[in-house]
């Protein structure tokens, strides 16, 4: 290994500089335990000074005085802490200190709290950190390992960031980044299967527990007995944070009859068959504003949402309105239309129209019309995910108890892609 003595740092190339510190923390990994390596990560880059890592410590001295230190760091400091979470990550006893390695970075130090001019520079580096991207993401990550290992009923007062482990579909889009590494990505698309799967197990076992209970409520009624003993079935919690009513609700409005005879599977698939028969991009979006207020029936629709989407839908891709259809202009279409029913971009959060329709509406009908957007497109779910992505982040420091609005409406969109999209049999819905 190099030695401070023999070399001068400072004259390496920045990825040079960048090696030393990899090779050290894989040193680490290698040889020491999950507690020494917290206190080495602490010690080197969080206080900035008492690591006994001598080549670490003068590699990480010669990036932070380096000319481009500030649009250095971020990323080195980043790829740093993937080194350790990648390794831990694939074993279930080193998977829960990964929330712990995340949390010191919450206890950086001011930088005038020391005499030395690297260490200050350090600290201020690990604070400009705080405020980027890769951090939110570590972040999550933290809470995500943290709260998957609790209870998954909410405690209110606690943040919304916090509920990032119950929607799977958020963690792509919250968790990735373009400079995420194979094995990082990896490791987030296994977290989500394994919440998704075991979600859908809750929720498979949940109805069955319903539907059972009401079989034993006929039963009793048809024997006049009023009285049913408490112990007859073993109660098994809802998995979700909806009410049993609001639950009850979401599942018979996305498995069941909408309107004339129609489910939203059936409606769907009715206008896929129809598709090859719209011969312009501008009949294709009047056969999309008919498919989507389709059930939208009361004043708020008539008088308000209509006639918005159907204003929105005539002005967009004006220049393509006499050009044949394909999956790629249906597509184009869905996705602005996703934008404007629920929210643009991290740079335009106006979402007035999304808070306006769950006012109005509710969250299980203004879900149920994202649903028919994403049935009829498959390929639109990732612009969904996107979507609520960009809610959730602008969302995640606000206490969950304050935005009530957006908890239902994460929780039901969790639904209906898990009854539409997921692997599990929920016919016995119709049933309770």
């Amino acid at each position: 290994m190099l030695d401070r003595g023999q070399f001068d740092y400072d004259r390496f190339s920045i990825e040079e500089k960048e090696k030393i510190l990899y090779d050290s923390i894989w040193q680490w990994l290698q040889r020491d335990s999950s507690e020494l390596i917290i206190e080495k990560f602490r010690y080197l880059f969080i206080k900035g000074n008492g690591c006994n890592c001598p080549q670490a410590r003068a590699a990480l001295e010669a990036i932070v005085n380096s000319e481009n230190a500030q649009q250095d760091f971020t990323f080195v400091f980043n790829r740093c802490c993937h080194l350790i979470i990648n390794e831990w990550q694939t074993n279930p006893r080193l998977r829960i200190k990964i929330p712990l390695l995340v949390n010191q970075i919450d206890l950086a130090l001011p930088p005038g709290s020391t005499q030395s001019r690297t260490t200050r520079k350090l600290r201020n580096l690990i604070i400009i950190f705080k405020g980027s991207e890769q951090y939110l993401k570590l972040k999550r990550l933290g809470n995500l390992i943290e709260q998957s290992r609790e209870n998954s009923h909410i405690y209110k007062q606690q943040t919304v960031g916090k509920l990032i482990q119950r929607y799977p579909y958020l963690h792509q889009q919250c968790l990735l980044g373009e400079d995420s590494s194979y094995e990082f990505t990896q490791t987030i698309t296994n977290i989500q299967k394994g919440i998704q799967h075991r979600y859908e197990l809750d929720l498979s076992r949940y109805i069955t527990y319903r539907v059972r209970l009401v079989e034993i409520v006929r039963k009793y009624k048809a024997n006049k007995q009023t009285k049913i003993p408490k112990k007859i079935i073993q109660p098994v919690k809802n998995p979700t944070l909806l009410s049993d009513r609001q639950l009850d609700r979401g599942l018979r409005q996305y498995l069941g009859v909408i309107e004339n005879g129609y489910t939203h599977h059936s409606l769907a698939l009715k206008f896929r068959d129809n598709f090859v028969h719209i011969n312009s991009h501008k009949e294709l979006k009047q056969s999309l504003y008919n498919y989507l207020i389709l059930g939208l029936n009361c004043d708020y629709s008539r008088e308000v949402l209509n006639p918005k989407l159907f204003n929105y839908l005539d002005s967009i891709l004006p220049d393509i309105h006499a050009n044949k259809v394909d999956e790629f202009t249906l597509l184009r279409t869905c996705s602005l239309l996703l934008k404007f029913l629920v929210v643009d971009s991290i740079y335009n959060m106006n979402h007035y129209l999304f808070v306006d329709m769950i006012a109005h509406i509710g969250e299980i009908k203004v879900i149920g019309l994202l649903l028919k957007i994403v049935l009829l497109c498959d390929k639109a779910k990732p612009y969904l995910e996107q979507r609520f992505a960009i809610l959730f982040s602008h969302y995640e420091s606000f206490i969950q108890d304050g935005v009530p609005w957006l908890i239902n409406s994460l929780e039901n969109l969790q639904l209906a892609l898990s009854v539409h999209l997921g692997k599990v049999d929920l016919s016995l819905v119709k049933i309770i």
